[in-house]
């Protein structure tokens, strides 16, 4: 088959969770012997991955731009995948227009609209409801979902969320975590491990909010148990606002860019994560798990990760037994590695990159089988694509007409 990833931005799996999902299911395809196209709107960036080395081709393609109808034609995928519901978006009508025969997935990454949503609960001081994804980025976002014929959910509670709440058929989304190598699991002992860290892309809203978290709030009470502590603070595209957070004698230390960042939190003692809003699972959280790092996190920020296993360290949303489970784990080496044995359990048990390389491409299969099918039973899909497409439609040729007249 011949896959196209139309790409909301250029994979950096070094950089965050979204790059090495994407990375995942580059090698899934290419392991099949597929020819795998990426293309993508976005600037390229120093980050990025070599694709080349992944026997992948690239091509640059433009927003409300014709050029990308002879492009569709031209390379006539068998399959297509939006990279995020925004691709979707801009994409889709095209797609659907000149290349009606392609399977059409949706990889959302995470939720969006969930995010969203939970971030204005946040930022308004209360409780997160069902009505908040009731917004502008919930309805484009599901609007998506519902013109697409396969979406892929990293998130248990998001798939579930989608069925439940939003009525997507079983048919239409398919639950899909990270596909790990389970034979690369390492742990470095207590001994050999040294101060807290936090890792995560300072371009992602959630991440930073947790540094300002980890700087106002946790780590000076961290640092008043364990004043020999340091807390590296590790993450892509650190902004000035950021590094002027650096302090040594607080010992929060800035350190921007990991080049490898498994490396880093394998060398830290326990990895902060006083996540407060977001969605998805959250990368940094299970490649801690992968290298033997014990985590302190939230109920939001171990969601859908563990199941019914213990965790890996301690989920609370409560500040004081954050900071005191902190304080404790970092001087309990008994503790520690019973810790480092439940993260490399749930990695087993629930990540296992064969089995859902497997599912994954064995779903692909049948719905392209049953693409025609699976279209015509789904009516609310039907009218979605009929009515929204078309508006999308409409104002993308009205902005490539704008933009040929600015060219005269």
């Amino acid at each position: 088959m011949k896959i196209l990833i139309i790409g909301y931005v250029w994979p950096e799996p070094n950089s965050s969770a979204a790059g090495s999902r994407m990375m995942q299911l580059i090698d899934t395809f290419r392991e099949q012997s597929w020819d795998v196209e990426f293309a993508s709107p976005a600037q390229t960036t120093e980050h990025m991955v070599d694709l080349t080395q992944h026997g992948v081709t690239s091509a640059n393609i433009q927003l409300n731009c014709d050029s990308f109808n002879k492009y569709i034609t031209e390379l006539a995928p068998d399959v297509v995948v939006y990279d995020r519901f925004m691709m979707e978006e801009q994409f889709g009508w095209r797609v659907a227009e000149y290349m009606p025969s392609a399977l059409r997935i949706l990889n959302t990454e995470d939720l969006h609209s969930l995010r969203d949503a939970r971030h204005t609960a946040v930022k308004q001081n209360r409780e997160f409801t069902m009505t908040d994804m009731h917004s502008d980025v919930g309805v484009r976002e599901i609007a998506a979902i519902y013109r697409s014929d396969l979406t892929l959910m990293i998130s248990e509670y998001e798939t579930e969320l989608l069925k439940t709440a939003f009525n997507v058929p079983e048919t239409h989304v398919m639950h899909l975590p990270f596909m790990l190598d389970t034979a690369t699991l390492s742990a470095k002992p207590f001994a050999d491990r040294e101060h807290f860290a936090f890792i995560g892309n300072f371009r992602h809203a959630p991440n930073w909010d947790a540094v300002l978290q980890l700087k106002q709030v946790y780590w000076p009470k961290i640092r008043k148990q364990l004043p020999k502590a340091k807390l590296m603070i590790y993450g892509a595209y650190p902004p000035p606002k950021a590094t002027q957070l650096h302090n040594e004698k607080d010992g929060f230390l800035v350190k921007g860019w990991a080049e490898d960042a498994q490396k880093v939190i394998a060398n830290a003692k326990i990895l902060l994560s006083p996540i407060r809003f977001g969605a998805g699972i959250k990368g940094k959280l299970v490649e801690a798990m992968q290298v033997g790092t014990p985590s302190i996190t939230t109920s939001v920020g171990a969601e859908a990760i563990h199941g019914a296993l213990p965790w890996n360290g301690v989920v609370t949303d409560n500040i004081e037994d954050f900071v005191n489970a902190s304080v404790s784990l970092y001087q309990d080496e008994l503790s520690y590695g019973l810790m480092q044995e439940n993260g490399h359990a749930i990695i087993q048990q629930r990540y296992e990159k064969k089995a859902w390389q497997e599912k994954l491409i064995t779903r692909i299969n049948i719905q392209v089988q049953l693409k025609e099918r699976l279209r015509d039973s789904f009516f609310l899909g039907k009218l979605i694509r009929h009515h929204s497409m078309k508006s999308t439609q409409y104002m993308s040729q009205w902005i490539t007409l704008k933009n040929a007249k600015s060219d005269v």
